[in-house]
């Protein structure tokens, strides 16, 4: 907060990060509290660390129609991304080294992507349309028989855009390539069945769904080989050493109890907020695009263009007005590349690079906060375009 203002601050940028649920704190504080032993321990401290993270583990696979020994423990979304991509790689070089992925992945996929053509990989980037959509035609038609992995994101985290994840499975269930999907920002909001979908790898984060920062999982199908990324000792079945995380997990354990049980009322109270501010902001005779599509969409994220203004001062200005926005991803922030997934939508040349802002919705957003953000929107285009 700024010094010597008393503002009222509006967060919506719930993409980037969440708010910890105030349950999650609290089991995280008992936790560490009263659980300090090692779960590879067999002594009666150890069992009581390990205990925490078996409910965990079973709850976290229940919510995705996952087997439990399918779950493997990670430091976050990244790290879970990192160990699909390198751990497929290794493990399946001698069927093919033809990854296919989309231009508009996290960088997480395509940072490691990059890294793999240096190692000697072959990566094809499937282009989108407008609204961000991937065409599985394109994909069919990319697939070659050295194929081994293709990494297509559930839902976008700059504008929304929900990918065909089950029409990929089904192209891909007669091929040896292995699926994996960058779920991280449509876990906890998307009702996600690993069979329906027929995906083989699966990428989450706690931090999106009110849980700790710092924490996540990779769901690995049983029968799918991944060459660990660490080496050490035997935890998460020899696939991922270093001691567990107990009090981030049984906390991420507590979002994803509190997530599933508001699921479907959470995403009719996302898409209100997204109704109204649109509303709102028409009301008001603001000029503004949406980027993505409103019918294959994430219902807490809404990425819109206001021509005649520059993104920058568009942040500084609700920055300062109290609202809490972003232009894309919190993982590049500070940096004045144009938004890859808007490249990608748009071309190098479209106005959009320049003048989008992305809003999200979270647990403790208000109807009445949403409203505010869209006035406060309407007097700083105005200020902008004169």
């Amino acid at each position: 907060m700024i010094e010597g203002v008393n503002m009222e601050r509006i967060y919506l940028d719930h993409a980037a990060t969440t708010p910890m649920h105030p349950k999650v704190i609290e089991k995280m504080l008992e936790v560490m509290n009263a659980t300090f032993g090692n779960p590879s321990s067999i002594h009666s401290f150890g069992r009581e660390a390990r205990h925490y993270i078996d409910l965990a583990r079973a709850a976290l696979a229940q919510s995705i129609g996952a087997k439990e020994n399918e779950i493997i423990f990670t430091g976050g979304g990244t790290e879970a991304d990192n160990m699909a991509l390198f751990g497929v790689a290794e493990s399946c070089q001698n069927s093919g080294k033809h990854i296919i992925t989309t231009q508009v992945e996290h960088h997480a996929v395509l940072h490691a992507c990059k890294k793999l053509e240096k190692m000697g990989f072959e990566v094809t980037y499937l282009p989108v349309d407008e609204t961000g959509r991937i065409s599985v035609s394109d994909l069919q038609a990319a697939l070659r028989d050295n194929t081994i992995l293709v990494s297509v994101m559930y839902g976008n985290n700059e504008v929304g855009t929900i990918q065909p994840i089950v029409e990929i499975g089904q192209l891909l269930k007669n091929h040896q390539a292995i699926f994996h999907t960058d779920a991280v920002q449509a876990y906890g909001v998307e009702d996600i069945d690993v069979n329906k979908c027929l995906i083989d790898l699966l990428s989450v984060s706690a931090h999106k769904i009110n849980g700790p920062k710092g924490t996540g999982f990779l769901y690995a199908k049983s029968n799918v080989k991944i060459s660990p990324r660490l080496f050490g000792g035997d935890q998460e079945r020899k696939r991922r050493a270093g001691t567990e995380n107990v009090a981030s997990i049984a906390g991420f354990h507590e979002a994803v109890l509190i997530s599933s049980e508001e699921c479907q009322s959470k995403r009719e109270r996302f898409k209100s907020f997204k109704e109204a501010l649109l509303q709102k902001l028409r009301a008001l005779d603001v000029e503004f695009d949406i980027n993505g599509s409103l019918e294959y969409s994430l219902p807490h994220v809404l990425n819109l263009s206001f021509p005649g203004t520059s993104v920058e001062a568009m942040l500084v200005n609700l920055d300062l007005a109290g609202i809490a926005v972003s232009s894309g991803s919190a993982c590049t922030a500070g940096s004045i590349e144009p938004s890859h997934v808007l490249v990608a939508m748009f071309g190098k040349q479209s106005e959009r690079l320049i003048n989008s802002i992305r809003f999200s919705f979270g647990f403790n957003t208000t109807t009445e906060e949403v409203i505010k953000a869209a006035e406060e929107i309407a007097k700083v285009v105005s200020r902008l375009k004169k």
